[in-house]
């Protein structure tokens, strides 16, 4: 990792860079994919299921039998993990259910809003380098709470043409209505062109690489709507003097071991912490069975000694972090002054694993600094607010006059016509 003493401001947008790729060579590759897929559907995703997952699929759909199989497979005691953290959840988002309010803003003029599930979701799971079950349940639950009639999953098979099993326990959990065994780029052109096989979706949900990232982009121009423009993993621990070194650097590898481009970043007002942490680094990375991912990831990351705890969270906003670690002796006091951040996790005990896969918050979250912008994965991400009103003739009596009048400065005298006509009828 890279050590920065004492940045000074000019210094800070290199620090909080992330990793980029070529983004043209990027696109063109993507979309040469997306317009195959379009083009020859089925045809297009097998062929592209061989090409990168090494496998000629005989059908994509995942079959109630292999279900069966994979719950078989699957221990007890992981199966009880997944129906714990599946409880938490579902109970986090269930209370973020929307209240339908009434609200007359003159008398007579009756407005409201109603949340409307949408009727079909995509959710894409990946599944290369590591299996994530857990993004079934953070998609899955509160679409299903929600009430999305369609819940379709795409997620890449290994080499013998299976789908890992948990990720078939945790979508039976869950409530997903039908599997399909692709990934990728062919995956999200799949699901928001739709197949013979593979339905055509509304919204697509899922974390991903680089290129499913840019998929789902270019698919969000004119196809389908997508949850958020989310890509390699990152994290921020902010730290003091009263922080735990071990803590500090396995929540740090806890990230990096996602993949090759994730990026961790630790800002501390403690030299003495900071030189612990590279020790803890380098002791724990020599356990890891990916260590050799974590440590290209660290590659990318940065270690950073700053004068006071105001610059800790002035630099943490303006790095926008997806998952924001703040272990120092005044956590709540430095969370009132979060305003960029993807999802936030307080004090000493509160890992970022935790927040992945069981406190019940989601994890499907902004990176690349998006989340000044973004929020997470939430139940609102699969409902749509549709706007109803209803006027009496009281109603047109008081706004009917202002109507009229704004309508004929614009010069738009249908528009104007359209509430004189009823004003006349009066």
């Amino acid at each position: 990792m890279n050590i920065i003493e004492y940045p000074q401001h000019e210094q800070w947008a290199a620090i909080t860079r992330r990793p980029q790729l070529d983004h043209k060579q990027l696109h063109q590759t993507v979309a040469a994919v997306l317009d195959d897929v379009r083009t020859r559907g089925d045809e297009a995703v097998a062929d592209y299921e061989e090409r990168f997952d090494h496998v000629r699929l005989q059908s994509l759909a995942v079959t109630e039998q292999e279900m069966d199989e994979a719950n078989s497979l699957v221990s007890d005691e992981l199966k009880e993990a997944i129906t714990l953290a599946h409880a938490n959840i579902k109970a986090f988002h269930e209370a973020q259910r929307f209240q339908e309010l009434h609200v007359e803003t003159q008398p007579g003029v009756d407005c409201w809003q109603r949340s409307v599930p949408i009727e079909r979701v995509g959710l894409y799971i990946p599944g290369g380098t590591a299996p994530l079950f857990s993004t079934v349940l953070m998609l899955a639950t509160p679409a299903k709470i929600a009430g999305c009639r369609d819940i379709v999953l795409c997620t890449p098979p290994n080499p013998q043409g299976k789908v890992h099993p948990a990720i078939l326990v945790a979508a039976r959990i869950a409530g997903v209505s039908a599997i399909y065994k692709a990934g990728g780029i062919q995956a999200i052109g799949a699901m928001a062109y739709g197949t013979a096989t593979v339905p055509k979706v509304y919204k697509i949900f899922g974390p991903g690489n680089q290129y499913v990232m840019a998929a789902k982009q270019l698919v969000a121009i004119d196809e389908v709507a997508i949850d958020m423009p989310a890509g390699p993993s990152e994290v921020c621990v902010l730290a003091d003097n009263t922080a735990q070194a071990a803590f500090v650097a396995a929540d740090l590898l806890s990230q990096a071991e996602h993949g090759v481009d994730s990026q961790v970043l630790l800002v501390t007002t403690s030299p003495t912490l900071l030189s612990q942490v590279q020790n803890e680094l380098q002791r724990q990375l020599a356990l890891l069975p990916r260590q050799e991912i974590a440590r290209k990831a660290l590659e990318n990351s940065n270690l950073v000694l700053v004068a006071s705890s105001e610059e800790m969270i002035e630099l943490a906003n303006a790095y926008a972090p997806e998952h924001l670690i703040i272990q120092t002796n005044d956590y709540m006091q430095m969370a009132d002054k979060v305003v960029n951040a993807g999802s936030v996790f307080l004090g000493p005990y509160a890992c970022e694993s935790a927040g992945d896969y069981a406190s019940g918050t989601n994890h499907t979250l902004p990176t690349h600094g998006h989340a000044r912008a973004y929020s997470g994965v939430n139940l609102d991400s699969y409902s749509r607010k549709i706007t109803f009103q209803h006027i009496t003739p009281d109603g047109i009596r008081h706004i009917g006059p202002a109507v009229a009048s704004m309508a004929q400065a614009e010069q738009l005298e249908a528009h104007r016509q359209a509430m004189t006509i009823r004003i006349e009828s009066l």
